[in-house]
This record gives C-alpha cells, structure tokens and sequence, in this order.
C-alpha cells in the first residue's frame, strides 16, 4: 500500500519534512517512490508547498495520507475538509461576547469601589 507521509529532514532540533510518496512498509526516513512536497513548521508563518498534480494522482491511484499529511492537504485545498468557521460568523460571535465582557469589568469595578469605601470608613 502506497502511504503519503512526511520524511524528517533538517538538523536536529530544526527539523522540516518532506511530503512523500512512499511503501507503508519502508521506514518513515527509508525509500521513497516520490517527493510530493515541502513543509517546514519552524517559520513563522509555516512554509507549505505541494505538488498539486503529483499529490493528486496517487491519492487518486488509492495512496492513504497520514493524520499530518491529510491536515496539510486540507489546508493547502487539495482535499476538502473542515476550514473553520466563515469570516462573518466569527466576527458576530465576537460582538456577542463584548456585553458580557463589559460587564464583568463593571463587575469588577464595583467590588473594587466598595472596597475602597470600607478601607475609608476603617481609617475613620
């Protein structure tokens, strides 16, 4: 069975992968059919580049991605998946959630007002 999975490259501790075509059989650094793609985890923002073509024809041809492979196709739009929540519905959940922020401050306030008071009246 022919598995899409990453291949550690890099230093140590500054490692970045390579996205591969390989037999689930071989080693995760072992041989591989083909280099699908890139990825690098440690830049800010990560670094992803894909083969789209080559990707595409052996998940087509039955390869099964990994867990990490398959995140990475989504987020690069090759295969569909989960993309969160639309931009709008994030922005009205936020606006709904100001209120009660507001009035945890005012909450807050309050205590700390009355507990200035009672400090005043203990100093009289």
């Amino acid at each position: 069975m022919i598995k899409l999975r990453l291949r550690r490259m890099g230093a140590k501790k500054q490692p970045s992968y390579r996205i591969v075509a390989a037999e689930s059989k071989n080693p995760r650094d072992g041989r591989f059919i083909e280099i699908v793609g890139h990825y690098d985890p440690k830049t800010d923002p990560y670094t992803l580049k894909i083969n789209e073509e080559r990707a595409r024809h052996f998940l087509s041809n039955g390869a099964q991605p990994t867990r990490t492979v398959r995140s990475l196709l989504v987020k690069s739009g090759i295969l569909p998946g989960y993309q969160g929540p639309p931009a709008e519905a994030t922005k009205q959940a936020a606006k709904k959630e100001a209120p009660a922020d507001e009035a945890i401050e005012a909450e807050a306030e309050a205590e700390t007002a009355d507990d200035e008071a009672t400090e005043e009246e203990a100093q009289s």
